[in-house]
């Protein structure tokens, strides 16, 4: 069931069968308190808006959680970071692991794309940002190598040995396949690697295509052995862009908040 404080705001509370123990919730842009054109709640302080209203929007976070929200400085990148209660917000890095309780993996977006991982015994979460750049370069395959190691360094019989069956994967809203537009830098950077991407590029004109983020990201998942993945399926229901009332979107409005994807462990 979604908390009626999530559900006021219209988070989104990803449904995949993770363990009791294991929370996960995509902000929206309902619930804080900055103004135009980052109404309302922007999570973001390197966007231009006034420092104290972002320290309250994500103060409203926190207490929503009931968890501290670990902020990375993202810069599309492929870094994966261990995440604990004494981690300082700022680390430079595009992902995080955790195994502790009561630390938030958190991930800001408005287009880009956010992944959630839980373990299926729900001992190990993690979250990483994927714009194309940290998606094409491997971003996730640098997580889930972070998540292992984690996992096989706290827990002695540990099962997650690779992505096969042990990982639970979730996607949130990005730009979706009918908005982003992308050159032939885009194209190269994801064929040459796996030139069955190719199937998810649709050509508009030369050099020019419309890119499907989800997809590539499943077909990266796949890859990589994690075949239980659930949310974004590249609808239009997920599109930043589409839904200007509910999420924020960096190409539509060139000024734009930050949500949050944010996935911790309570114990429980």
């Amino acid at each position: 069931m979604i908390p009626p404080a999530m559900a006021a705001r219209d988070w989104l509370v990803p449904d995949w069968p993770t363990p009791p123990g294991v929370q996960a919730v995509c902000t929206a842009r309902a619930g804080g308190v900055s103004e135009a054109p980052y109404a309302s709640l922007n999570l973001g302080r390197h966007v231009g808006d006034m420092p104290a209203r972002v320290a309250e929007n994500r103060r409203r976070l926190a207490q929503a959680l009931g968890a501290r929200p670990v902020f990375l400085e993202q810069v599309h990148g492929t870094e994966a970071v261990t995440l604990g209660a004494r981690t300082p917000d700022g680390l430079a890095a595009d992902a995080g692991v955790t195994t502790e309780t009561g630390v938030a993996c958190t991930i800001m977006v408005a287009d880009c794309l956010p992944l959630l991982l839980a373990s299926a015994d729900g001992r190990v979460v993690g979250a990483a940002h994927a714009g194309w750049r940290g998606l094409a370069n491997g971003v996730f395959a640098a997580t889930l190598a972070r998540f292992v190691a984690v996992a096989s360094a706290e827990y002695t019989d540990s099962a997650i040995k690779t992505g096969a069956n042990d990982v639970l994967a979730w996607l949130g809203p990005c730009i979706g396949p009918g908005a982003f537009e992308v050159g032939q830098d885009v194209w190269d950077a994801f064929v040459a690697r796996q030139p069955q991407a190719a199937a998810h590029f649709q050509s508009q004109r030369p050099g020019k295509y419309l890119a499907d983020l989800p997809a590539l990201a499943r077909m990266q998942l796949q890859a990589l052995g994690i075949t239980r993945v659930f949310g974004n399926d590249s609808s239009a229901a997920w599109c930043t862009v589409s839904q200007p009332s509910r999420f924020f979107s960096h190409r539509r409005d060139g000024v734009s908040g930050r949500m949050a994807a944010c996935i911790w462990r309570t114990g429980a």
